[in-house]
């Protein structure tokens, strides 16, 4: 293998996916076919060759290449015509956000007392006031940064090879839980109860953002293989709250066989069941399944934190958030325990690795609180007009949700350019730029270009748009995108765009997927090759 062609991994993560849609059968179509905006006449054969491909015979690639200081443009094809951009509209979202909310913004998230203090009995209510906060210390380390996994447990259910950081998803509640205790209060004689009023979850955005997350609102599943072919599989789940049950039905078969393994769940997501088969020997496999209630959840797991921490609650554990006893305000009951976040650039970091949805939709949200209001939908204005004021053409960008993954999104690559541009005018450039995946090094790019000499020098957020195309049993691939920055000499980037539209893979393995991220990783690494070889 020549040291110029980027080193491919057959199983590549899908790159930035926004959901694969395998099992609804959605397919993605209205791709705007028109004249190249300028031909590119010193393209890299190369690149020219992937294009070429068979794959791609009624597909659309776009291509767009800038130097952001003197406005130069070295590569331009559709440059300015709407393209379906999978994740990479979270450079939208995150970045509106960050501005928004200042890249050092805290989530402060409180417990008030609401009642009377009789010694160390509280004669009222613990009320947990949720702020918006991603993970509320599930993932936060020692030092106060984010973790995260090459392939986040977000996508476990639809990509192979997820896995999980090793941090306490409950953390955040069992420090709030022993500062209760340090304030005083050994005994709570009313209740324990989630305030879920930042802002209403709107059916709109999937996934759905909800005041108080924790892990993600789901619960992690990792089967591993028995001791012996039909032998039973090994199970761990986490985070284990009442009255959530899991069972496992799964067994091990001969080694060499692919993992089978379904997770089906009652009507209230409470009882959970893995039934199928994993291979003698293998990696252990990740799944997950949705919390359906996170207000609930969060209640029963902050009353059994303050149990554990030595605080005793009357109310039963088991039940529904009873939000009907909050308090008009908080005026006149203190807060007896706070947890503080780390910085929000920590989160747009984390959203930007991983290609977080829900992270990225709550941004929306989070964006409509600012102006007062408790509807997502108002966060869209807030967008809209930092987007006129980061000079992007907002009559190029087409937004209904943060992630991605709405079928009315659509960006040209100019505009997606214009956002980059905007952070390398900003003073946190270089903040935000190692906030992307980079080429061969961590996140959605992670497995692409080990040994290749554009390693460590493409920046990039990736994107994935994927369907069920039933007729022909193979999956329709509407987008395969990345957008970001190519270091063209030491402390030099171009920005740039490229990705294809309309691709479609030989059969229904999500392989086939992995294979079109590959060639859109191949392209941004021949770019950066090609910028450095004429500088």
């Amino acid at each position: 293998m020549s040291p110029s062609v980027p080193h491919r991994t057959p199983r590549r993560r899908i790159a930035g996916t926004v959901g694969v849609l395998v099992a609804v059968g959605v397919v993605i179509t209205g791709l705007v076919q028109a004249a190249p905006s300028s031909a590119p006449p010193t393209l890299d054969p190369r690149i020219s060759s992937v294009m070429r491909k068979a794959d791609y015979r009624h597909a659309q690639w776009g291509l767009f290449q800038q130097n952001p200081e003197t406005g130069k443009v070295t590569q331009s094809r559709y440059a300015d015509q709407f393209f379906i951009p999978g994740s990479t509209a979270k450079l939208f979202s995150v970045s509106g956000t960050w501005h928004t909310l200042g890249g050092g913004h805290r989530f402060v998230t409180p417990v008030h007392a609401v009642g009377q203090r009789r010694g160390a009995t509280l004669k009222g209510d613990l009320d947990l006031v949720a702020q918006g906060d991603l993970t509320l210390g599930g993932r936060t380390r020692k030092d106060g940064t984010v973790a995260f996994t090459a392939i986040d447990h977000t996508y476990a259910n639809d990509v192979p090879g997820a896995t999980l950081t090793p941090q306490d998803p409950l953390a955040g509640l069992h420090h709030l839980a022993r500062q209760v205790r340090t304030s005083g209060i050994r005994r709570v004689d009313g209740n324990v109860v989630v305030d879920a009023r930042l802002f209403r979850p709107d059916p709109a955005l999937d996934p759905i953002p909800t005041p108080l997350i924790i892990n993600d609102n789901l619960i992690d599943l990792l089967t591993s293989p028995g001791a012996r072919v039909g032998a039973p599989a090994g199970l761990q789940w986490r985070p284990k709250v009442a009255p959530y049950h899991v069972t496992s039905s799964v067994h091990t078969v001969a080694a060499g066989k692919p993992a089978d393994i379904t997770v089906s769940s009652s009507a209230d997501g409470t009882r959970i069941r893995l039934t199928g088969t994993i291979a003698a020997g293998s990696a252990p496999v990740l799944r997950v399944s949705a919390i359906k209630d996170p207000n609930a959840f969060g209640r029963t797991a902050l009353i059994e934190a303050l149990k554990r921490a030595g605080v005793e609650v009357r109310a039963k554990a088991i039940g529904p958030n009873p939000s009907g006893r909050l308090p008009k305000s908080y005026q006149g009951a203190p807060a007896v325990a706070r947890y503080t976040s780390p910085a929000y650039a920590q989160y747009a970091k984390l959203i930007l690795k991983v290609s977080h949805n829900l992270g990225a939709n709550l941004g929306i949200c989070l964006m409509a609180t600012t102006t007062g209001s408790t509807n997502c939908e108002d966060g869209f204005p807030v967008l809209a007009r930092f987007l006129e004021r980061a000079h992007v053409d907002r009559k190029a960008v087409q937004l209904a949700d943060g992630r991605g993954g709405n079928p009315a999104d659509r960006t040209t690559p100019r505009a997606l350019a214009q956002i980059l541009t905007y952070w390398q005018h900003t003073p946190d450039a270089q903040t935000f730029r190692m906030s992307l995946p980079i080429l061969g090094v961590d996140g959605t790019l992670a497995d692409s270009c080990h040994r290749c000499p554009s390693r460590g020098k493409v920046f990039a957020k990736t994107g994935t748009a994927a369907g069920g195309d039933t007729l022909n049993d193979r999956l329709a691939v509407g987008a395969e995108t990345a957008a970001g920055y190519l270091e063209t000499r030491p402390g030099h980037f171009d920005v740039f765009f490229t990705g294809v539209n309309g691709a479609s893979t030989p059969n229904a393995d999500i392989n086939g997927v992995l294979t079109i991220g590959n060639d859109v990783a191949d392209v941004a690494a021949y770019l950066q090759q090609q910028t450095s070889a004429r500088r």
